[in-house]
């Protein structure tokens, strides 16, 4: 289960890196791709403005196959004041922005697994995929716009990892 989340992260997080290399996000000093993962982090008193924020928060496993497969739930989330340049005015277009940016690197819908657990990451057997995002409407609160997205993650768990 842990190899596909890490999969799934840094799949999506190399996309973003290659897609938008502007959208970074400067945390305990080292500035990275503006995509983090909530359980790996420090607590937010408010997430970081402008990037994605990964969230697990289902699982389920299907023992009845030839090898289980587990499902797993991901929440991404994410929020914009807009830019400084407009005072916030184009708000609405960096949501939009961001909602592209999000659809962009969640396709295609499948990933190698590998095990970051070891370096280099080695490649497993099977793949990571997931479904088509569902998206809730935007809601505001206070100067930001944010959303948040639900994908279900796929994967067989092989013998290393029982």
């Amino acid at each position: 289960m842990q190899n596909a989340k890490d999969s799934f992260y840094l799949a999506l997080r190399m996309r973003l890196a290659s897609l938008n290399p502007e959208r970074t996000v400067l945390l305990r000093g080292t500035l990275r791709p503006g995509i983090l993962i909530e359980e790996a982090e420090a607590p937010f008193a408010q997430p970081p403005a402008d990037v994605f924020m990964l969230r697990w928060l289902g699982l389920a496993a299907d023992a009845e196959l030839s090898s289980a497969m587990i499902a797993m739930e991901c929440e991404i989330s994410y929020s914009t004041s807009g830019s400084q340049a407009f005072g916030g005015l184009d708000r609405g277009r960096s949501l939009t922005r961001m909602d592209r940016e999000l659809l962009e690197i969640l396709e295609p819908s499948t990933t190698a697994k590998l095990d970051y657990s070891v370096q280099p990451p080695a490649p497993m057997q099977t793949q990571v995929f997931w479904d088509e995002p569902s998206f809730t409407a935007a809601t505001t609160q206070r100067e930001r716009l944010s959303r948040t997205v639900r994908v279900a993650v796929y994967s067989y768990e092989e013998q290393s990892e029982q």
